[in-house]
Order: C-alpha cells, then structure tokens, then sequence
C-alpha cells in the first residue's frame, strides 16, 4: 500500500514539474507582452490555458494570443457598471452574497426575467458579471459556479441560437477553467428542445460541467447539495435562503466593486458626471505597481 502511494506521490510530483516547464515553454512562446496583458498572462493563467487545451503548448499559445486580441478591442476589464446597469434591474444575472463550499464565486442568472433586447448589450452585461465573479473570489480559488433558475422562462425569452453560441464561445475561449458547474435548476420541458442545439457548441469539457438539477430526482440534489449549503442557497434553487434582488444595493455593491477593479488593473478612475447623472470613470494609467489581477 505504501508502495502505491509512493508511486502515485511521484506521478503527482512528475505531472507538476512537467506542468511548469510547459508554462515556462508558453510564456516564452508567447513573447513581450503590453503592460496589461503582462498583468493578464499571469502564471495561473497560463496553466489554465494549458488545460483547456490538454497541455498543448502551441495550441495554447493560439487560444491566448486569440483571447489576449479580443481583450484588446473588447476591453472586459473597462466595463462599469453604469454602462450595463440598465441590463441588470430585474437581476437576471446578479454575483450572490455567498459562496459554495469551495469558496468560488456564485453567479445567479435568471433568464425569465429578461429585460433588454440588445443581444450586444446583454453580452456586455455578462462579461462584466464574470469579470466580477473573477474580481471577487477568494485567493487560491479560480473557478466560479453558476446556478440558473427557470422560473419564468419560455422559447420567447429565450435567447436566438446565434447569441447562446456567441456567448458560450466568449466563455469557453476567453474564460477557460473558469466555471467549475452550471447547475441548471428544473428547466422546463419545452428547455430539451432549445438545450438540443446548445449543446454542440460546447466542447466536452464545457459539457460535462453542465448539470441538470430536477427537485424530484434525489441524485441530482445529492449533488448540488454537495456543491452548496443549503442555509445559503435561495428557496428558487431548493434552499432555504430568502433571496431578493435589491437592483439599488446591488448597484453600490458593483460601483464599490469597479473602484477596486480600476485599482487592479492599474486605472486610476475618477468620476466624471455625464449627461444622463451617471458618473463615468476618466481612465489614467496608475503609475503604483499593484498586485496582479485574477487572470
């Protein structure tokens, strides 16, 4: 028995080592960085991108340098919140107040209640959230989890397959080994024909995060239970916290937020007031060397 352990100790210690080299043989590859992207392309992330491609040094190197270009134009990290509050009053994606029993990020997202019908705007809406997610979770943690709550949801609330593919492809090439679960809760019937489609577009290792959570079927509780304590998990999941999305507390919650965001990355965001009485973040580059954000 002690032999085995050994044995496995050593595999253990051997995958490690090879792990980084092979990050040490991605940040090479991927040469000098701009100022932001150094702060992006930290060590963790690197190895995330090394996982999500089965540690495949060129392959890799790809899905970075192609996210480190969409980060480019779409400038995640320079979302605030005024300019998606809009999208947020009905709380259809909102951060919980609580975490799973691992520590990670919750994101709540409620599509019954959607509001808006820009499929840009909601899209936008949805980086920042996960940005946020990132922003918010506990140190030595790097995933989050999603639950989502059907209540209310029909194929006409429903996002066109073009924006769902959109949206997992954001997620999937630009946020790798970021989501742990999606715990999908009592989705409707009519749900399987939408989910049909939806699910090409996620690669295997997407798909098997994705859980369906029926009240009825034990199994499945069983296991979001195993994820969740259910004195902080909201009634709507099967729960027993009373949950009440206050858009005006949240809002505070998230500007506080994009002050320690800009602080992250570097900007120094003084508040400019605009035309419409929301204030605007003025970006300059902050010359304090700060901590590297969660990549």
């Amino acid at each position: 028995m002690f032999s085995r352990w050994s044995n496995s100790h050593h595999n253990q210690e051997d995958d490690s080592l090879q792990h980084e080299s092979k990050a040490k043989e991605l940040r090479a590859a991927i040469g000098p960085l701009s100022e932001r992207s150094s702060k992006y392309c930290t060590d963790a992330c690197l190895r995330r991108y090394l996982e999500a491609r089965n540690w495949n040094v060129d392959k890799s190197k790809k899905m970075l340098n192609e996210t480190l270009e969409w980060r480019s134009t779409y400038k995640p990290e320079e979302i605030r919140w005024h300019e998606v509050a809009v999208e947020g009053e009905t709380g259809k994606v909102s951060r919980a107040n609580f975490h799973d029993r691992h520590g990670r990020t919750v994101l709540i997202l409620r599509p019954g209640k959607q509001n808006t019908t820009s499929l840009d705007n909601q899209l936008h809406h949805l980086v920042y959230l996960i940005e946020n997610a990132i922003l918010n979770l506990p140190e030595g943690q790097e995933q989050m989890a999603w639950l989502i709550d059907f209540t209310g949801w029909t194929l006409s609330t429903s996002v066109p397959i073009k924006s769902a593919r959109d949206t997992i492809n954001v997620l999937q090439n630009h946020y790798p080994e970021r989501l742990a679960m999606a715990f999908l809760y009592n989705p409707p019937r009519i749900f399987e024909a939408f989910w049909k489609i939806v699910k090409y577009f996620l690669d295997a290792k997407t798909f098997q995060k994705v859980k369906f959570v029926y009240p009825k079927n034990k199994d499945s509780v069983e296991l979001m239970r195993s994820y969740f304590d259910e004195e902080n998990l909201p009634t709507e999941f099967g729960g027993k916290a009373i949950l009440e999305y206050n858009h005006e507390e949240f809002s505070k919650q998230m500007i506080q937020d994009d002050i320690k965001s800009a602080n992250l990355w570097g900007f120094d965001d003084k508040l400019q007031c605009v035309g419409n009485g929301h204030s605007r973040p003025e970006v300059a580059p902050e010359p304090v060397s700060l901590a590297p954000p969660a990549s």
